[in-house]
């Protein structure tokens, strides 16, 4: 079911990003396509005007296209392609109207081809099933030109055959960008599940080696001050006020001990985790628990991010901050820079992986800190 629901860009958001300058290419080979096919049978062409408005038309197309595929309009909804195929068509229509009762040889019209090219380009954003709808319905609208210019033609064989001719392009290339979808989005789901079983896993050792942390922080409690102090306090035959000034003191000590144990999430185990392998310091301010509100895939891409600010001395210290705005949940993130301080197209790229998982996020880099705000509306 998911193989059905899922684009490349959502299954793997920085493979959608890495993917935008396909777009482009496409976008670009399907305008030359189409200038130079309106050139080779413009002897045929009884409407120089409805020409030049096919080629507009086909431009246009490519621009939506690539422009809706940059990182920062991520993520591409279906809405999009239906309007890249809906202007390709358009074109083909006016390519249509620009040799009607003219046009001899339908094979060398360019609509077609530029629709499946663009299908094509934006395999990476769609889903496999939407494509193939994208494919079979211009298809559809083809087939009628094919039936309007029937009459024109140089050569004398059945309609079907025109049909199935004129369609091949934009069938074949529409059939290539769902094969690719579904098996780029099948092979990522299966590298992912691997992951989070190795991930699972790795948690499950992490969280058992903050539990013993946190029984070690207890037994030193109990070992440095707790254990002296009743020794000291058990042969006396009164205990004075600063004693149980001093017994109120320890058994908050050990309230808290217990506390950071039993209400720690995922994101204070990330931190901790962060500290003892980067020796950076990782501070989460978490009062409300507010971490455990987001998706998998919501937590991978915040993982992602803090895992990438303290490597690699982009950053000295980090504080993460979660408060609950009803509706909506926000996290800051301040990070002081250090040596190799990280770029704002750096940075870009993470707030394009976060809309694609459902986060808004912001960004603010200064010659000292990085700012990044992520909001979100929990399921």
């Amino acid at each position: 079911m998911n193989r059905i629901r899922l684009s490349q860009q959502e299954a793997d958001p920085i493979g959608g990003i890495t993917a935008a300058w396909i777009v482009t290419i496409g976008a670009a080979l399907a305008l030359g396509t189409a200038v130079v096919q309106t050139v080779a049978h413009w002897r045929e062409v009884v409407s120089p005007v409805a020409a030049i408005i096919a080629l507009g038309l086909v431009a246009v197309a490519g621009i939506v296209a690539a422009v809706s595929a940059t990182p920062q309009r991520a993520p591409f909804t279906t809405e999009r392609l239906w309007l890249v195929v809906g202007l390709a068509v358009a074109a083909a229509v006016a390519e249509y109207v620009s040799t009607i009762g003219a046009n001899r040889m339908l094979y060398d019209d360019f609509g077609s081809i530029v629709i499946g090219m663009l299908i094509l380009a934006l395999a990476p954003y769609c889903t496999w099933l939407s494509l193939l709808a994208a494919g079979l319905l211009s298809a559809a609208v083809l087939s009628f030109l094919v039936v309007g210019s029937a009459m024109a033609t140089a050569v004398d064989v059945p309609i079907a055959s025109l049909i199935a001719v004129n369609s091949a392009a934009v069938l074949s290339l529409s059939a290539a960008a769902a094969g690719y979808s579904y098996a780029i989005v099948d092979e990522t789901l299966a590298w992912q599940r691997k992951a989070n079983r190795a991930a699972l896993q790795r948690d499950a050792e992490l969280r058992a080696g903050i539990a013993r942390s946190v029984q070690q922080s207890q037994v030193s409690v109990l070992g440095r001050e707790v254990l002296p102090f009743l020794a000291g306090v058990m042969p006396a035959d009164r205990i004075s006020v600063d004693d149980a000034d001093h017994a109120r003191e320890l058994a908050e000590t050990l309230r808290h001990a217990l506390k950071a144990g039993i209400e720690s999430t995922w994101l204070d185990d990330l931190a901790a985790n962060l500290q003892l392998t980067r020796a950076i310091d990782v501070v989460v301010d978490d009062p409300s628990g507010a971490a455990d509100d987001l998706a998998s895939d919501q937590r991978s891409a915040l993982t992602a991010l803090l895992s990438w600010l303290s490597d690699s001395g982009r950053t000295t210290a980090i504080e993460v901050v979660l408060a609950i705005d009803p509706p909506r949940h926000r996290i800051t993130i301040r990070a002081v820079n250090g040596a190799a301080p990280p770029t704002r197209r750096e940075l870009d790229r993470f707030a394009a992986v976060a809309r694609a998982v459902a986060l808004r996020a912001e960004v603010a880099l200064t010659g000292e800190n990085v700012k990044v705000e992520v909001t979100h509306v929990p399921d």
